[in-house]
């Protein structure tokens, strides 16, 4: 009798987690009507009423699952954590997710409510929508979910919990004490969480951190992440003349500070793209083991530039995982006076740009902010923090405020931990594909301070398509990716990791 169960359990693992372009109604109907219920629960991560709702929504899934939660307060809004109950013999694994998301303007979304699932399959000219009555039938592993959050971050919850049931169902123990934390201010940089993990850092222990989050490679193969680059950001402003001025009465007199920003800020990059300033890229050495790691992702350069419409890429690296293992200077947003049906015929009073800094471990981001801000003085410039005054803007010709947020530090873990190994083996023999692993990601995930508070290895494990339009407009999850998910996390909480 047993071993005919365990043959019926082991059939039916393996049907619902076929990777044929059908899904099985049953177990993918279950998950999707999950994440269709948490996805309702707007999760604006600007909004602390949105935040405790999706507490409450949490509380309840993960106790009902045998997990002990609390909610851990912080200078500003709560972290939710989770835990199933501790067993000494056993390593600890603590997964990070978020549960915010991006705010949302409904007018640019292809849906009337980007908190309400829309189902759709792809057509020729994009997607189309599809009844949610069409569960009456098997569902395409193509189709997709639109809704904000599906893939950024509230999936791969969704499949974390899933995967726990059918554990449950098929009655595999875990080789492991699970711990979770999610995040409900990660899409505002999670400013409290650095604080937060000195004061719990005892609950928060851990062998290794696996941090469920951004895509996986476009490929579509099972993914390993190494590292994540940090970031911080500054904000330049120059200044021209106290109030906007007729074009016309004072063109080619008062000074123009959209110019002087301008001129100043070519000054950082020559003409391919790399940055100009004194030791921006010190300490950074790519030898031939790191060249070979870099090399075996499978990126087709001439496909990313096809895809985002550009015909030569910077130069900061030969190539896109090499440009990765810099810091960049990038612009992020520029403004001066009015544009389009708005512009006016004046000589603005001012003109600004915002800048990120993504950093690499190599990288100290103070640090660098003293090298911009050192660059900005040597090109003639009074450097200030405030508003200028009457008299410093008669005493000086050329002014610039700085204003700077805060330091995310990148990550790195090192290729040859057993975790890691033991994470891209059990993807491998999941999935029957080789896992592309990826020295360090271009985006940030700010659990820098989990690492350099509780010394341990973390490691990011995406479960969402590439092409999910997180952020944005139309953010959306292949349903296969959910079907991945719930598997990869079947499988990863149930195999033990070897010595």
């Amino acid at each position: 009798m047993k071993k005919l169960l365990f043959t019926f359990f082991v059939l039916l693992a393996h049907a619902i987690f076929s990777q044929d372009s059908i899904a099985v109604k049953s177990e993918v109907a279950d998950a999707i009507q999950d994440l269709r219920e948490f996805v309702a629960i707007p999760n604006d991560a600007l909004e602390a009423d949105d935040i405790a709702d999706n507490i409450l929504w949490l509380k309840r899934q993960f106790e009902q699952r045998g997990f002990n939660t609390a909610e851990l307060a912080t200078e500003n809004l709560p972290l939710f954590f989770a835990a199933l109950p501790m067993e000494d013999a056993k390593p600890t694994l603590l997964i990070y997710m978020h549960f915010d998301g991006q705010s949302v303007d409904p007018s640019k979304w292809a849906q009337p409510d980007p908190y309400q699932i829309v189902l759709k399959r792809p057509i020729a000219e994009g997607f189309e929508t599809v009844s949610f009555e069409s569960f009456k039938d098997d569902i395409n592993y193509d189709w997709r979910l639109f809704g904000r959050s599906t893939s950024d971050d509230k999936g791969p919850i969704v499949m974390f919990l899933n995967a726990l049931d059918l554990l449950k169902k098929n009655n595999r123990d875990m080789p492991f004490n699970v711990k979770v934390i999610l995040d409900g201010e990660e899409e505002r940089g999670s400013k409290p969480i650095a604080k937060a993990v000195k004061q719990y850092r005892e609950l928060l222990e851990a062998d290794f951190l696996l941090i469920a989050d951004g895509p996986m490679h476009p490929s579509e193969r099972p993914t390993v992440v190494y590292g994540c680059r940090g970031i911080t950001t500054l904000t330049l402003t120059t200044y021209g003349p106290i109030k906007h001025q007729h074009s016309g009465h004072y063109g080619n007199y008062a000074p123009n500070p959209g110019f002087q920003l301008t001129q100043l800020l070519a000054t950082m990059k020559d003409d391919e793209g790399r940055v100009t300033i004194a030791g921006y890229y010190d300490g950074i050495t790519l030898d031939d083991e790191v060249q070979k790691i870099l090399k075996s992702v499978p990126d087709d350069d001439a496909e990313i530039a096809k895809k985002l419409q550009f015909k030569t890429p910077e130069k900061v690296g030969r190539y896109y995982q090499e440009a990765l293992q810099y810091p960049s200077l990038n612009i992020r947003g520029l403004g001066s006076g009015w544009i389009g049906t708005k512009a006016r015929t004046i000589v603005p009073e001012s003109a600004t740009a915002e800048l990120d800094l993504r950093l690499v471990p190599e990288s100290d981001g103070n640090r660098l902010k003293s090298l911009v801000k050192n660059h900005i003085k040597a090109q003639g410039f009074h450097v200030i923090d405030h508003v200028p005054t009457q008299e410093e803007r008669m005493k000086y010709d050329k002014i610039v405020s700085v204003s700077e947020r805060g330091v995310t530090d990148a990550f790195r873990t090192d290729f040859e931990n057993k975790y890691g190994k033991f994470l891209v083996e059990t993807l491998a023999n999941t999935f029957q594909e080789e896992v592309i692993q990826i020295r360090i990601m271009g985006g940030t995930v700010p659990i820098s301070p989990f690492i350099n508070e509780l010394q341990l290895p973390a490691f990011v494990v995406p479960m969402v398509n590439a092409d999910n339009n997180q952020h944005s407009p139309n953010e959306n999850l292949k349903i296969g990716q959910l079907a991945y998910g719930v598997k990869a996390f079947y499988n990863l909480l149930s195999n033990k990791v070897q010595d």
